[in-house]
């Protein structure tokens, strides 16, 4: 048996549960728009409008240097769970990582973006 098939018949169960739920919400949900309904609420209060002003840039930059760093270092645990059978050349591949991994580390804290203001 072609090893496709099970596949292609699970996304067609798939596609045809998203389809029915769509019409399902078109034909059953509300029809008219309310201006209550419509406006805007955080945790049952009414909004006053806009916050005072954006979060801080140092928030941002903080948060993408963490997923960088997380998600790149993710790679050391396949790797040591392999070391043995990747052998000499498994271990120079893995240290040129962590060397580049660790050169932007330096990076980052030279240019100031690990600093906590």
């Amino acid at each position: 048996m072609n090893p496709l098939i099970p596949l292609s018949l699970m996304a067609l169960l798939v596609a045809g549960i998203v389809a029915t739920f769509i019409l399902a919400s078109v034909f059953l949900g509300p029809r008219k728009r309310h201006p209550v309904k419509d406006t805007p609420f955080e945790c049952g209060i009414p909004s006053d409008g806009y916050p005072g002003g954006g979060m801080p840039v140092h928030f941002y930059i903080m948060a993408m240097l963490f997923v960088v760093f997380d998600v790149e270092l993710a790679f050391l645990f396949p790797w040591a769970a392999a070391l043995r059978g990747l052998g000499w050349f498994g271990f120079v591949e893995m240290l040129f990582f962590v060397v580049v991994i660790g050169a932007g580390f330096a990076y980052a804290w030279k240019m100031g973006a690990l600093e906590w203001e």
